[in-house]
Formats: C-alpha cells, structure tokens, sequence
C-alpha cells in the first residue's frame, strides 16, 4: 500500500512517499530509495539526541549517588564508579554485534525502539534502587541497551548514498555533542534538587523517545536486503571478522581502533590533568567541557559535509587526524589554561575523522551487513573503553611520580602518537591504488 502526504515547507518540494507492507499482525513503515532521506535522518538524529541527554543527565550525579551507597567513603565510591565504567564498556563490546546483527536480520526499527523502551526501564530501576546490587544491574542494562547506537548508524547507511553518508554521520556526532552539553548541565540542575530525579527524568526522555519512533520512525532496510541471524557474525569476535574481508576495511578498523583508544585520554585524566598543572575548580573544568561540546557541534554540523564535498573522504579523514595530532600534543605540552583553550578549537576538528571513516567503510559493505559492521565498531569502542582509562590514569600517575621531572601531559602526548600512528597507517590503506 502507498500513502502519499502532501509536502511541507518549499513550493515544487514532492511529498512524502512511504510504503505500508502487510502482514499478518501490524503494519510497517519502510522507508524506500524514492522518499526522501531528509525526513528519515531527522528521524533518527532525533533518536539519538535524546538517548544522549538522557545518557548526559546522570552524569554528574551517579558519583555521587554511589558515594552515598558507601556511606561518603569517597575513595572506594571512586574504585566502584570505575568499575561500572568497565562493566558498561564490556556490555557494550559483548552485545553491540549482537544488535547490529539482530537489526540487519529484523529492519533498524524494531531494534532501536526495544532498545529505547529498554533503556527508560532501566532508568526507573537505577532511580529506585536500594543497594549497590541493584544499581550493578541497572549499569549493566544500560550497557546493553545503549548498544543501540549501531542500529542507528546503520539507519543512516540505509538511507543515505554512499557520498553522502559522511555529511549524514556528521549529523550524528551533532546530536552527540549536544547531547553532552544539554545533558550534564539538566543534570546538574535536577541533581542539586534530588540525587535521583535525573533518573526519573532520563527514563521519561527514553520512554518519550521509544513513543515518539512507533508512530512516526519509519524502517529503513527493505526486506530484501534482510539477512539470517547467525551467532557467528553476532558474537564479538565473528563480527570482527567482517572487518577482515577486505583490506582497506580491516587497515580503517585499525585506525579507527587507535583513533578511539586515544579518545580515551579526555575523560580519564582531564579532570586531574587541569586540576594538578592549572589547579582549576570544577566550575572550569565544567565551562571548559562545555565549550569541548560547542566547538564539536560546530565542526561536526558546519564544517565536514563543505569538507567532504571539496576535499574527499580521504583527505578529510587525513586532516581529522592531523588536528587530532596537534591538539592533543597542545593539551600536553600547554604551560597555562589559557595555551591548553587556544588548542580547543584545533582538537575539535578531529571530529572530522568519524564521518569521514564511516563514509569510507560503508562504502565496502553489503546492505544486509550494515548492521553488523556497526555492532563490530561498536565492539571496538567496548575494548578502546576497557584498556583506555587504565591506560592513561597510570600513565599520568607514573608522569607525575617524581616531582623533579614530572611530565603531566604524557597521557595527551601518548594519545597524539598514538593518533600519529593511525594517520600514517590511514594515508597507507586509502589510498586510490589500494
């Protein structure tokens, strides 16, 4: 059945096709080749924007609700809250393939509303939970549920053409930033009234959004490029292997691999980076992370679609890096606060890395294996959020072990070598003889 919807905005636009496929039990909404890809992005940038506020208001209070638990012993609340951090990580690298895999097999939509309805449970049971057991499980949930976001991506595969995919997932990383920025600042409002109510208003964003996509999220993955579920292709170590089957793909998995190891650098030292070199508060570090989120949403929603469009994927990958290099060795080396604001607006355009790498990957696989190339990233993302925090908190604490010749930075001037390593083996696997 064709429902056709009269345009709306521009004089000339065409309407709104959507296909209505029956079958036994509700009707689906799919999105074809022929409609127009607009809407459907909005749709799903709308998902993930929500999902992330809703991510960002427990931020500032889930600290501090489990140095509660602990009867305000701080340094074990510390030792926990870095736990759950591992814990979330892993649950993302076990089931993200699982999801990708379960969307390519199932359509985008199904997954991604199970996992909002999920993911606002869970909330309701982090906000009543009496004990350190409970809210384990609840961390656990969210690592679970939260995976969601390679179904999203691969919505955007789905609908996008190839050259315009990286413009799209640009998009995504806007929704990203703002995210983080609405987030912890609604957080921290709610949180000084009540340590739970960012709970309760996070799981009513989550429910709100699994609502919001029933009745207007249309599917995205016809049914014939639809594929078989297989636990060899969903369990970490299969989907992984997809990254393998072709060269260029597996050398982008690797950059992208160290890409997000060194991401890690930010939120695991940052705050006692700034805090031991510049002695800055928490109202500093706070504007700062603040403006780390504006200059993002700046690079990520102005600048890489022109970027993609005059430079390439590939060398809009490459100038992603190189920013990243010297951004990082400027948060490393800056003698004063103000040196490390002027490497700010440097290091925000490594936000041109993430669309651009997806672009390019994309582009080398199947339709029916979207989704499981997103779960296997996804997977990536797990391991990077496993070995970075110990990575570089140790390395910041043997930096600063001897006074005498403490070297602070060397958390940021690892993360940029390790960057410098990603661009070089990138310039190698991209290019055009490859």
């Amino acid at each position: 059945m064709r429902v056709v919807f009269p345009a709306r905005g521009r004089v000339g636009s065409p309407p709104l096709t959507i296909l209505l496929y029956e079958r036994r039990g509700p009707a689906f909404m799919t999105v074809p080749l022929s409609s127009p890809r607009k809407a459907a992005v909005a749709f799903i940038l709308f998902t993930v924007l929500l999902d992330v506020i809703a991510m960002g208001i427990i931020i500032p209070v889930f600290p501090a609700l489990i140095t509660q638990f602990m009867s305000g012993d701080t340094p074990r609340a510390a030792v926990i809250y870095g736990f759950f951090g591992t814990i979330w990580a892993l649950m993302q690298f076990l089931f993200s393939p699982a999801v990708g895999a379960l969307s390519d097999r199932f359509g985008r939509r199904p997954v991604v509303l199970l996992s909002n309805l999920g993911l606002g449970l869970d909330y309701i049971l982090m906000a009543v939970a009496p004990n350190l057991i409970w809210l384990f499980i609840g961390r656990v949930v969210a690592g679970i549920t939260a995976a969601s976001i390679s179904a999203a991506s691969a919505y955007i595969a789905d609908v996008m053409p190839p050259e315009k995919r990286a413009g799209a997932f640009g998009l995504i990383g806007v929704a990203f930033g703002l995210g983080f920025v609405l987030g912890p600042a609604l957080g921290g409002v709610l949180g000084g009234i009540d340590l739970r109510l960012p709970f309760w208003v996070a799981a009513g964003l989550s429910l709100a959004n699994a609502a919001y996509g029933l009745f207007v999220l249309p599917e995205s993955l016809p049914r014939e490029h639809r594929r078989a579920f297989s636990w060899k292709r969903a369990n970490p170590v299969g989907s992984l292997t997809l990254l393998r089957s072709h060269p260029e793909l597996f050398g982008l998995a690797t950059v992208h691999f160290l890409y997000t190891l060194a991401h890690n650098a930010l939120p695991s030292v940052f705050v006692l980076y700034t805090a031991y070199r510049y002695g800055w508060d928490e109202r500093t570090v706070g504007l700062t992370m603040a403006g780390f989120g504006v200059a993002i949403i700046v690079v990520q929603g102005l600048i890489v679609k022109p970027a993609v469009a005059r430079l390439g994927e590939r060398m809009t990958l490459v100038l992603g890096l190189l920013c990243a290099v010297l951004g990082l060795a400027i948060y490393g080396l800056a003698p004063t606060g103000y040196v490390l604001w002027m490497g700010i607006p440097v290091a925000a355009l490594w936000g041109l890395y993430g669309p651009a790498s997806q672009g390019l990957m994309t582009r080398r696989v199947d339709p029916s294996a979207q989704g499981q190339l997103q779960g296997a990233l996804s997977s990536i993302l797990g391991i990077t959020g496993m070995i970075g925090p110990a990575l570089f908190t140790l390395t910041f604490a043997r930096a600063i072990s001897t006074p005498e010749s403490a070297l602070p930075g060397a958390p940021f001037l690892l993360a940029s070598a390790l960057v410098a390593a990603a661009l070089v083996l990138a310039w190698r696997v991209t290019r055009p003889n490859n």
